[in-house]
């Protein structure tokens, strides 16, 4: 549903940029989720909690089975691919709004300028799909730490990992009616704190126990052979490109107020600043300290048959810095879903909080989160369909999709580097994404033994 907006308020949502009036249609969803109102740092506090989230502690894992060299370098190369994939991302955004043609969303890039079939039937589902699913993994997470905190002090204790899903998902309840992205700037400027805490924590943990006397012994071997080695490999390489994916570029850079040259380069950094501290010292840390033991999370590995080799006070401690961080990034990726159901349901002529609009928001994002909840207390072992939206929509969106629309928009010099770069980088990721689907559907046919419903894992 659009409305005419008022000059005035065009002017003061998007500016005059180049002398261009910008579109003056614009539905609820972009007036009253994308607010353009934010700075810099306020879009580095957004993209540092879009990506540098609780999944980071998977990387040490990750290492274990791709080995010293190989893990290192996946780590470099894949921060590397993604500060330039983005960048790419914003140049192209910003030359759509120095022309008058703002877009806010991700599937407005791609209706822009690949076609409005590409937005609407391949972008922008698949988009939802991720944002949704990491409000799912969020849930799951939360969950999964709650639990962890209830069994620090009663180890014997009864209670099942869906009560806890359910708990954190009362939590959510109350985040998901924040009204707008820029409302969360505060929010995500602790949740930057918080990550900062928790991989610092984890980072002394780790090098803790490797100088302990209960150290592990080490082995930094690789565990399996052959094809299971090929296949752990390209898991690995997926779980490191996840663990970078953001998935929400364009309605990050959507909350700067104009002009909004320059500015999304400065949040990046700010961005990648605290990735180069948290990712590499977790991963790096993590690894050292178990070796080819190193679990799924880095902090199964804290327990060392089922007593802790930390003291309990410090696990309490990182456990409720991730819990906090935890719900912040799940309200992050709510917030594509919510600028949907806005579309969908609101009145852009009516005020934002008015009874006509207050009413649908709350419905809508309720049962939005009750759905996740459901799906994350019904599904523990979420992480492997993860890897398959990781495979099939982390990747495309992250690594192939700004290659792709950059050389369409700019059309760079077929003899240079920028066009070559740009599409060896699109075609490998497209293979990686292939292989990585196959993968992940593959862990999933092993695993399947062990599903259940509302398992207590």
């Amino acid at each position: 549903m659009a409305a005419v907006v008022p000059d005035s308020s065009i002017d003061s949502i998007f500016g005059k940029e180049n002398g261009i009036h910008p579109p003056k249609q614009l539905d609820a969803g972009a007036l009253f989720v994308l607010k353009s109102k934010g700075s810099w740092l306020h879009c580095g506090y957004h993209l540092t909690t879009s990506i540098v989230a609780p999944v980071l502690l998977s990387l040490p894992f990750a290492l274990s089975l791709l080995g010293w060299v190989g893990g290192v370098v996946c780590l470099i190369l894949a921060g590397l691919v993604t500060f330039y994939s983005y960048n790419l991302l914003s140049a192209v955004l910003e030359h759509h709004a120095q022309l008058g043609q703002r877009q806010l969303r991700f599937r407005d890039v791609a209706s822009d300028v690949l076609g409005p079939r590409w937005g609407k039937y391949v972008v922008g589902p698949l988009q939802f799909g991720i944002c949704y699913g990491a409000v799912v993994a969020g849930s799951l997470l939360g969950g999964q730490s709650l639990k962890f905190i209830y069994l620090l002090h009663n180890p014997n204790g009864t209670m099942k990992l869906y009560q806890f899903i359910s708990i954190f998902g009362v939590l959510m309840l109350f985040l998901a009616q924040i009204p707008s992205f820029h409302s969360l700037r505060h929010i995500n400027l602790v949740s930057l704190t918080l990550c900062l805490a928790f991989s610092a924590c984890v980072t002394a943990g780790s090098i803790h126990v490797g100088y302990s006397k209960n150290a592990p012994t080490r082995d930094y071997s690789l565990n399996s052979s052959g094809v299971n080695r090929v296949f752990g490999g390209v898991n690995a390489v997926s779980i490191i490109a996840t663990t970078y994916a953001c998935g929400i570029i364009p309605e990050i850079q959507a909350t700067i107020a104009p002009p909004v040259k320059g500015k999304m380069f400065k949040g990046l950094c700010l961005c990648y600043s605290v990735i180069l501290v948290t990712f590499f010292s977790v991963a790096i840390s993590g690894y050292w300290a178990f070796g080819n033991q190193a679990m799924g999370t880095v902090l199964s590995n804290f327990m060392g048959n089922g007593q802790p080799l930390l003291p309990t006070w410090f696990l309490l401690m990182t456990n409720i810095f991730i819990l906090l961080q935890i719900s912040a990034v799940t309200v992050v990726y709510l917030q594509p879903t919510n600028e949907v159901f806005e579309k969908w349901f609101a009145d852009p002529k009516m005020d934002q909080f008015s009874y006509r609009n207050v009413v649908p928001r709350l419905l809508s994002r309720s049962l939005s989160v009750i759905i996740g909840t459901l799906i994350a207390a019904m599904l523990p072992f979420f992480g492997d369909i993860m890897a398959v939206f990781g495979a099939f929509g982390c990747i495309p969106l992250d690594f192939i999709f700004p290659m792709v629309v950059y050389n369409v928009t700019f059309k760079p010099s077929k003899r240079g580097l920028v066009f070559w770069g740009n599409t060896f980088i699109a075609v490998a990721s497209t293979a990686l994404s292939a292989i990585g689907a196959i993968a992940s559907v593959r862990q999933i046919v092993i695993d399947a033994k062990a599903y259940r419903l509302f398992a207590n894992v």
